[in-house]
């Protein structure tokens, strides 16, 4: 297999992301960019549009929302270190997914599970009061 040394100007959209280290692997990046989770300079996109330095894309994954721009391209996927470079996440994006996880670790804290199944009171008493979940 010859390597083409030459730069390149735009890669496939799954492909970067893939090789960005976003997804694991590129089918997986092309579901998400189809389903319509994966934004390229605030339009949605296929996953074989061209992506180029320069390029701002918003990515949700999962709960956490990326807003970033691309720095270099890559076909290849390398290390961490390596894949981190090839972008660079906005200030704004990186404090709203910080204060997201700390919103998700308050919530968290806040519900304790009971030790044991209520007593006959208790469950009289749930009884009374009826579905709290539901008001």
């Amino acid at each position: 297999m010859q390597q083409n040394s030459a730069p390149l100007d735009s890669v496939r959209l799954d492909v970067w992301l893939w090789a960005a280290r976003f997804f694991k692997t590129r089918s997986l990046a092309k579901q998400v960019i189809e389903g319509g989770k994966v934004e390229v300079n605030g339009a949605g996109c296929k996953a074989s549009r061209a992506v180029r330095v320069g390029d701002e894309l918003r990515i949700l994954r999962g709960e956490d929302r990326y807003t970033i721009s691309v720095q270099a391209l890559s076909e290849q996927r390398g290390p961490a270190s390596v894949a981190q470079t090839l972008y660079r996440e906005s200030e704004e994006s990186v404090q709203a997914r910080l204060a997201a996880a700390q919103q998700r670790r308050h919530e968290a804290t806040g519900y304790e599970k009971p030790a044991t199944k209520p007593d006959k009171r208790a469950r009289r008493l749930i009884r009374a009061l009826g579905d709290i979940d539901s008001l």
